[in-house]
């Protein structure tokens, strides 16, 4: 199988001056505590992690290990808190709260960026425009909604379920908090949240924010640990509902644990999106769509348009463009305002993509690869397309969850429907045409969650975002947001 590196092009040779962020703005503590019943706590076993900087392997801090016995005292916080003050609070009275969090987190939004883009390897000009201001706007829009309830659609004075356990994953670790925490927190639950193992360090910082907006002690508890933190929550007898976004292999045990309860459940699981190009797309938008659909957050995305489809007449035309505009991006130090992709989260993340590129040209396909330069520390992966790829390539089934782009081709719009829905996923999907009658024929006949027309990676709190099959089930923003964590 051969690999062929992608031609230079003029822009794409051009220096650019480094504009580093300074990572003093983050201001670090040397090591965090878990985060129960409104203060910071050592864990009952006095253990610890450490949190690295995917760009260069450096610690950033130490963070507290929770056992079962924390994630008791968390859920124990929760249930009292839920019982004595924020079921008795008045949707009005949730409502300020949720404003004060969404203002400091814009007041502190900065060093939110500079906190996220450490810890999880995403460039800052991604953390700094979308991540942040998208969580700001999820308590914002759900502030609004706290008053509100009876308007929603669920019927009259509907009822919040009381104590939701909230697990997030690596890639957009502060917008999941705000996912999951503003709609729950809106409807009159408590939460304990556990954020993933290698980025704990945003929702920490939002626990100081929760401090300083004066949230009472225990709505939200926040406990860090591995995957034996967030099994402990799954299986606590004092949660009524589990929100977990993050693989469809734990969702699915997740779901199994959770069938023997009478807990409620949503899943928000993995993905293998594909952009479907007709041959009137706007051919300048689209490359750019398709470059923001696959190589934002490095690919780190469950809704990633990780297959491309694109109708014969116009295939070698739309690749030639790609290649192109891939070895115009720019790989490098995540801090840097100039960087278009950033580090891979961590050693085992890499791993997998490794493997699972090399199976893509031990079946066949074409490799193209960006020939920028690899940092020497960090975890670093090039942007990667393939082309000549069949459906029966595991880079065309399976998950890379990296900056990998499979093409395939279609002849009719039919040909173009049954490929897409081709998987086991269904996540999201994009179309690509100037014919909106086209667009909205194959966006019925799409099995999946979200589908977007002549864009890729929109988001709104507005929105509600979900999946279906072994994407999962329920949805998170909107008013169908609030669904997940009302007792209708």
């Amino acid at each position: 199988m051969t690999e062929k590196k992608l031609a230079n092009s003029q822009l794409g040779s051009l220096d650019y001056d480094p504009a580093p962020e300074s990572a003093s703005i983050a201001r670090l503590k040397p090591s965090y505590g878990l985060f129960i019943n409104g203060e910071f706590t050592d864990p009952s076993r006095h253990e610890q992690f450490v949190t690295l900087n995917p760009a260069t392997e450096e610690t950033l801090a130490t963070v507290a290990q929770a056992s079962a016995v924390d994630v008791d005292a968390a859920v124990s916080a929760a249930r009292k808190a839920y019982e004595t003050v924020w079921s008795k609070t008045t949707g009005a009275e949730r409502s300020k709260y949720l404003f004060r969090i969404a203002r400091l987190i814009q007041e502190r939004s900065r060093e939110l960026a500079v906190v996220e883009t450490l810890d999880n390897g995403k460039p800052i000009r991604e953390s700094r425009d979308i991540d942040i201001p998208l969580a700001a706007a999820h308590f914002f829009y759900y502030a609004g909604w706290a008053d509100k309830l009876d308007h929603a659609g669920f019927g009259a004075n509907p009822q919040p379920i009381g104590v939701a356990g909230q697990i997030i994953p690596w890639n957009f670790p502060l917008l999941m908090a705000a996912w999951k925490l503003a709609p729950a927190l809106a409807a009159g639950n408590t939460c304990v949240l556990k954020p993933a193992e290698t980025t704990p360090l945003s929702a920490l910082i939002l626990a100081e924010i929760l401090q300083q907006a004066e949230l009472p002690a225990g709505v939200v508890n926040i406990v860090t640990g591995d995957g034996s933190t967030g099994a402990a929550l799954v299986d606590h007898r004092g949660v009524d509902k589990i929100a977990f976004t993050g693989s469809t292999d734990v969702g699915r045990l997740i779901q199994q644990r959770v069938a023997v309860s009478q807990k409620r459940l949503t899943l928000e699981l993995g993905g293998k999106g594909a952009n479907i190009v007709f041959e009137d797309a706007p051919i300048d938008e689209m490359i750019e769509g398709i470059i923001d659909g696959i190589f934002f957050n490095q690919g780190h995305v469950c809704c990633a348009g990780s297959r491309l489809l694109v109708q014969e007449s116009v295939a070698d035309e739309v690749l030639r463009r790609l290649v192109r505009r891939v070895e115009q991006l720019r790989l490098g130090d995540p801090m840097d305002k100039n960087t278009d992709v950033g580090a891979i989260n961590s050693a085992q993340q890499l791993a997998r993509i490794e493997e699972l590129t090399e199976f893509g040209e031990s079946e066949g396909a074409t490799r193209y690869t960006s020939s920028c330069e690899l940092p020497e520390k960090g975890y670093w992966f090039a942007p990667t397309v393939f082309a000549n790829v069949s459906q029966s390539h595991r880079i065309a089934r399976e998950e890379i969850f990296g900056p990998v782009l499979s093409v395939l081709t279609f002849r009719t719009p039919e040909e173009a429907v049954a490929k897409a829905n081709n998987t086991n996923y269904g996540l999201a999907c994009g179309v690509w045409s100037e014919k909106g009658s086209r667009t909205l024929w194959v966006a019925e006949r799409l099995s999946a969650g979200v589908i977007w027309a002549n864009t890729y990676n929109r988001f709104d709190p507005t929105s509600p975002f979900g999946g279906v099959r072994e994407s999962g089930f329920g949805r998170e923003g909107g008013r169908h947001g609030l669904e997940a964590y009302l007792n209708v």
